[in-house]
């Protein structure tokens, strides 16, 4: 089959009669669903894209002949990987970085984990055949995939088995002759509610002992499987209008909590069951945090792009760039940006090829990125706001700039230093959707918890920095001290 169109996307999800809930109704079609359609059409529109740009989004399969997206490419070259960064950035362009599991995401996870797969087999050699079989169907096949990683948040004090209702958390129930039983609760899977199937995997934070080996589980089940339901939360796309809601209308992922309810998953489906020492070091062992890093990193880079392009269009309309405050904040933003690039420059310059034959990129570039983004992201949006100020809450429609009465009143009223006033509303309505509506205050606490907990990812950051030869460069010294003075 090869690469799909979004035509082919949007009649797969017509087809499957995913099982997803919405504002207290089950929705039967997201495709045309209010709360989920204008994003089927920006996904949509990112398989087009293959299609219309088939020299840098296409490559030809090594199995099949046939042209397959560049985001599923097994990189064994730099070259390879500037390629296909290149295709997750001009995915990228479209949304502006604001869609963050854009498909690229999981199909650097699945290429990762399907090449460098001997971990899996460490329980069973079927489960690496497993993913490396799954690689090449979703490959193959242009399958669109979100994930879930996280147990509901009942008691961060203790572990799963020692949960009052240690069965809420999805766990193994039975293990049959053709696959196994699942039942319980996962968080939390953007596109939950868009996308083909799903990949439930470990946490690449928090990890296991062997007494929560029964939720130390790694497979994948398509959207529409007997017992799974993909409950929404508040979809936060609240009107078809595209001028008054720029991003939100456009990029309104979603997220979903899925229920397991018995569910039946074949062994061909299986990578991880019950073993918590493999799901501990599944993302690291499998290179997987590295090219999905590769990936956020890039997307980072074209979202503070577009975040700088705001501040300074704002700056301008309201002529404010001439104030060393403001200069400032501008400032901030331009030295993210450059911070992002190099640390993604020195990641593809620095890759090196592992023991499978991936070009894995530097990850002590890519991880200090990823470490660091999340916690400057806020300050970015918190530029836009201050840059904007009260323009930013005296915003009106634009069905109020259509009104006979009242349309030339806020035309002159809301004009800026060279805007009229309908086109400096419109980018402070974008201002606003990019940093204060309930859209961009998802986006700014998504950015922040992207790969977790910032304060756990920053721990796990210290204790595996090689310290040594810091230490070292004191203690040298101090011995070359002690030997002149006596």
């Amino acid at each position: 089959m090869g690469y799909k169109t979004g035509k082919e996307y949007k009649e797969r999800l017509r087809k499957s009669g995913n099982h997803v809930y919405a504002n207290g109704e089950k929705v039967t079609d997201v495709t045309t669903h209010p709360s989920f359609k204008n994003v089927v059409d920006s996904m949509a529109r990112l398989y087009d894209i293959q299609h219309e740009k088939p020299d840098k989004m296409l490559y030809t399969s090594p199995t099949t002949g046939d042209k397959v997206g560049m985001t599923f490419k097994h990189p064994t070259t730099i070259d390879d990987l500037i390629a296909r960064r290149e295709a997750i950035q001009e995915w990228a362009r479209f949304s502006h970085g604001m869609m963050g599991r854009s498909p690229d995401y999981l199909n650097a996870e699945v290429m990762a984990m399907g090449m460098n797969n001997d971990l899996f087999a460490e329980a069973d050699p079927v489960f690496a055949e497993n993913a490396r079989k799954y690689y090449e169907y979703a490959r193959e096949n242009d399958i669109s995939l979100t994930h879930t990683l996280i147990h509901p948040q009942i008691n961060r004090a203790k572990a799963q088995h020692e949960q009052k209702d240690a069965n809420v958390a999805l766990h193994l129930v039975e293990e049959r002759s053709d696959g196994i039983i699942v039942d319980g609760i996962r968080l939390l899977a953007t596109q939950g509610a868009i996308t083909d199937e799903t990949l439930v995997f470990p946490s690449t934070v928090k990890k296991a002992g062997e007494l929560d080996d029964p939720y130390s589980l790694a497979f994948v089940i398509p959207n529409n499987a007997p017992g799974i339901k993909h409950i929404s939360r508040e979809p936060w796309d609240y009107k078809d209008n595209k001028w008054d809601y720029p991003l939100s209308s456009r990029f309104e992922e979603g997220d979903t909590i899925i229920s397991f309810e018995n569910v039946f998953v074949p062994w061909e489906r299986v990578f991880v069951c019950g073993n918590s020492s493999i799901c501990n070091r599944t993302f690291s062992e499998t290179n997987a945090v590295v090219h999905m890093s590769h990936q956020v990193v890039a997307k980072a880079i074209v979202k503070t792009e577009f975040i700088l392009g705001v501040a300074l269009s704002i700056m301008d309309a309201i002529g404010i760039d001439q104030f060393q405050h403001v200069k400032d904040k501008g400032r901030d933003i331009m030295i993210t940006l450059e911070t992002m690039r190099s640390h993604l420059y020195r990641a593809e310059h620095n890759a090196k090829l592992d023991r499978y034959g991936t070009m894995n990129p530097d990850f002590d570039a890519l991880n200090t990125a990823r470490n660091w983004y999340p916690r400057v992201y806020p300050d970015l949006a918190e530029i836009i706001r201050v840059l904007a100020a009260s323009g930013l809450t005296g915003i009106p429609t634009e069905a109020d700039f259509q009104h006979e009465e009242i349309g030339p009143i806020i035309e002159r009223g809301l004009q800026g230093k060279n805007l009229n006033g309908y086109e400096r509303v419109q980018l402070f309505r974008l201002a606003w959707d990019l940093t204060a509506s309930a859209f961009g205050a998802r986006q700014t606490h998504y950015e922040y918890y992207f790969f977790g907990d910032p304060i756990r990812m920053g721990m796990a950051y210290f204790d595996q920095f090689d310290k040594e030869p810091y230490k070292q460069l004191v203690s040298d010294f101090l011995k070359e001290v002690s030997k002149q003075t006596n």
